[in-house]
């Protein structure tokens, strides 16, 4: 009995050391951090618009991975604001280079060059000065939709994560140019919709209830344009009700970005991001390569009402686009405005590679606010999409058209890395850590101390025999 109790000691000590390492080992894996940051302050009142333009927000330094990227509107407090105080039509961060030393502030209209919102036709500024260099993203919109994440009022309840090993990769030192830095633009356009006239009309930059006939940049706006980016621009004034006080409602609010990443390695798969719009005027034609040079986008488009009732008023708009890459799709999330259904994202043979429906609200707290596209379903395929160069996917848009809608949008966030993880390894589940980024050191230092362990008690077993005159059945 003596005898068993000391073997059964033994195996409890070498299975108590072996899941200590394992749990130890485990432990270091997990990555990754995460921080809270707010971007400059907007200063709304009841019908304003702001369509800012930050540069150097606060952001992880360093050479990273990005994992997530959530955001929303809050007050100087820290609530949330719900949306139908103040409308949050569109947020979009994009990385740039500076020169280090340099004491020139970039141009406003340089980053507007680089955003979401209405550009001057005319302008001839390039990406790339001797003090500025803009990184875009990787397709296929440049010429407009340059930013590396986005969102809208759906920014609350919209997963942006990344699975694992994945991460878009941030500041390679090998790819940053002698001299320069790194750092982030923020573009923040809100309207605020306290007392005015017509909600739905403000939020969806009807003309006429801005008072606008001339764009930002003083040219005339076509008589049939109704509305969109084009008279919602910053410092436009959307129509309050008549006797509303607005002089003591200015307020102050920030956008609560939260960020999530690892700091790069070689057990991380990088990733890169690329924009679908299923406005693209871009058409296959003999020798088309798809890249960026052949693409139009026009980001926003009006969704005109149907003349019937009932359940078949939808608006569907369709895009064919062929690839410039060659890769896996590990993440997709559709950008909508209210009136959206949802969107897909399909091969030529009609195979289905993601769908991204929207979520409305019913309530009347932020995050559930009736009337509003409060989230996007956005897909994390188990097994990544492998797509190849010069493949055409299409992009199918669907929207209400119970009523017209102007200014809406039809735009697809993909992104796509270059390879897939190693196949996992082949060691029992006893010691296959839950995560998987796990490398095969990592799994070869779990072996080690297994065999050490055994070893131990291998050693001490044989002592033990020999102490209580323990004999070979062989001679």
């Amino acid at each position: 009995m003596a005898r068993y109790r000391k073997r059964s000691l033994i195996l409890f000590l070498a299975l108590a050391l072996l899941a200590s390492s394992s749990q130890g080992f485990l432990r270091t894996e997990n990555k990754i951090k995460s921080a809270v940051f707010l971007s400059p302050k907007l200063a709304m009142n009841p019908g304003s618009v702001s369509d800012a333009y930050f540069f150097d927000i606060d952001f992880p330094r360093g050479h990273i991975g990005l994992k997530s990227f959530d955001a929303e509107v809050v007050d100087e407090a820290g609530n949330p604001v719900p949306l139908h105080e103040t409308y949050v039509h569109h947020w979009v961060v994009k990385p740039y280079y500076v020169r280090k030393g340099s004491s020139t502030l970039p141009q406003q209209e340089m980053f507007k060059k680089q955003g979401v919102s209405s550009q001057d036709p005319g302008s001839n500024l390039d990406s790339r000065s001797s003090d500025i260099i803009f990184v875009n993203n990787g397709g296929l919109c440049r010429s407009r939709l340059r930013h590396y994440y986005g969102l809208g009022s759906e920014t609350r309840k919209t997963s942006t994560y990344l699975p694992d090993p994945y991460a878009v990769e941030i500041d390679n030192p090998q790819e940053r140019p002698d001299g320069y830095e790194f750092k982030w633009l923020l573009n923040l356009h809100a309207i605020d919709t306290r007392g005015v006239e017509d909600r739905k009309g403000c939020i969806e930059c009807v003309c006429y209830l801005y008072n606008v006939t001339v764009g930002e940049y003083g040219r005339a706006i076509n008589p049939g344009y109704k509305g969109g980016l084009y008279c919602c621009y910053d410092k436009t004034q959307c129509l309050v009700k008549s006797g509303f006080d607005n002089g003591k409602k200015t307020r102050n609010l920030y956008l609560k970005y939260t960020l999530r990443w690892v700091d790069w390695d070689n057990t991380v798969l990088p990733a890169k991001v690329y924009i679908l719009d299923v406005t693209d005027s871009w058409k296959k034609s003999e020798g088309s390569t798809g890249d960026i040079q052949e693409h139009n986008c026009h980001v926003e488009y009006e969704v005109k009402p149907c003349t019937t009732s009932g359940d078949g008023c939808i608006d569907v708009k369709k895009k064919s686009l062929m690839m410039p890459f060659d890769g896996y799709i590990v993440y997709g999330v559709a950008h909508q405005h209210a009136g959206g259904i949802g969107a897909a994202l399909y091969r030529e043979t009609g195979e289905g590679i993601c769908t991204s429906m929207a979520k409305y609200g019913n309530g009347v707290e932020p995050g559930n606010e009736a009337g509003y596209i409060v989230g996007m379903t956005s897909c994390n395929p188990a097994d990544p999409v492998k797509v190849s160069y010069g493949e055409t996917l299409t992009l199918e848009v669907n929207y209400s058209s119970a009523v017209g809608h102007t200014g809406v949008m039809g735009i697809f966030y993909m992104i796509v890395a270059q390879q897939l993880p190693e196949p996992e390894s082949s060691l029992p589940n006893l010691f296959q850590a839950p995560v998987r980024s796990v490398s095969f050191l990592a799994y070869l230092a779990v072996t080690v101390v297994v065999a050490v362990v055994v070893l131990i008690a291998a050693v001490i077993y044989r002592r033990q025999n020999r102490e209580d005159g323990y004999q070979s059945l062989t001679t």
